[in-house]
């Protein structure tokens, strides 16, 4: 029995990189799918066909596939993606929100429209597809007590971590994050709501930075592939599986051969002052010498890549 055999899944940003890797890997597992992808750049420009050729290759491992090309920024399509999966296959079992695009700058040379596009295809792209496949799980789960849907989102450490040029990104990929727990707790009762932050080498990491790019490059054809997207998708089968019944609101981090838990945001440390309101002369003698003292330092985005090729 295949881990997915029979489900129906949607996957936004199917059309290249990890997305195109996870339709793969779930259409192995027997998952019929929607394929949605704008076809743009990695910016959010132009249009190509990709979703078309997506579909053309998960359905030759067997399953049954249709595009979408609308976009997830949009509330209504947003919609029409959920109703387009259930009139096609007869129900919708797993969202997978993978759509994004970047468009970096530092801030105070970034438009209003930069901030804007990225954060809505990210942020609110994420919040129209969850609002509506969930009303659609709520009314499965009224109507059969043992329907358990899954919701997949996708994080970044530039989010959870920070990165110069990418406020918009960052910021968006951190509202995933807090966005996904808080539907964990939320939607507990319909389905799971899971949040993963890969590190793989795609348009996102390669074309918009190019020490990032530097980082993730393809290693020696002997060696393992570190950050080959395909490497991202076991998690994926995973928790889009009845045997992830019982995992929800976790933000789990997957590069190459290995996976890290997050636990967000949490105090390292505390100064009291004796039941007596702080002054900012005794702020400014404290915080430095005893607050900020011996605390574990930041990790840093392009850190993280670099001690991964070392390890």
């Amino acid at each position: 029995m295949k881990w997915l055999e029979g489900k129906v899944a949607l996957i936004t940003g199917a059309g290249r990189g990890i997305g195109r890797e996870e339709a793969l890997a779930m259409a192995r597992e027997g998952c019929n799918l929607l394929i949605n992808d704008l076809g743009t750049t990695y910016e959010g420009f132009g249009q190509e066909n990709v979703a078309d050729e997506v579909v053309k290759d998960v359905k030759k491992l067997g399953v049954k596939a249709i595009a979408n090309y609308d976009s997830v920024a949009n509330f209504n399509k947003a919609k029409g993606m959920v109703d387009q999966a259930v009139s096609e296959f007869g129900k919708l079992d797993i969202l997978v929100n993978n759509a994004g695009i970047m468009r970096n700058r530092m801030i105070f040379n970034m438009s209003e429209e930069e901030w804007d596009s990225v954060v809505g295809v990210h942020l609110k792209g994420t919040f129209n597809m969850t609002r509506h496949v969930s009303a659609y799980f709520r009314e499965n789960c009224k109507a059969n007590k043992k329907f358990s849907g899954r919701i997949i989102n996708t994080s970044s450490d530039v989010g959870l971590l920070g990165n110069t040029g990418q406020s918009n990104y960052g910021t968006a990929k951190a509202g995933i994050a807090a966005f996904t727990l808080m539907m964990a707790a939320e939607l507990k009762r319909y389905t799971t709501v899971n949040c993963l932050i890969p590190i793989a080498r795609t348009r996102l990491t390669t074309k918009a930075s190019t020490k990032f790019a530097e980082s993730v490059k393809k290693s020696d054809d002997n060696e393992f592939d570190l950050f080959h997207p395909k490497n991202f998708t076991p998690m994926v089968i995973y928790l889009a599986s009845d045997k992830a019944k019982r995992i929800t609101g976790e933000i789990l981090r997957i590069v190459g051969d290995k996976v890290w838990v997050y636990r967000g945001w949490h105090t390292v440390n505390r100064i009291d002052n004796n039941k007596k309101a702080f002054t900012p002369e005794i702020l400014a003698m404290r915080l430095k010498s005893e607050l900020l003292k011996g605390i574990p330092k930041k990790q840093e985005m392009l850190s993280v890549a670099g001690e991964l090729v070392k390890m």
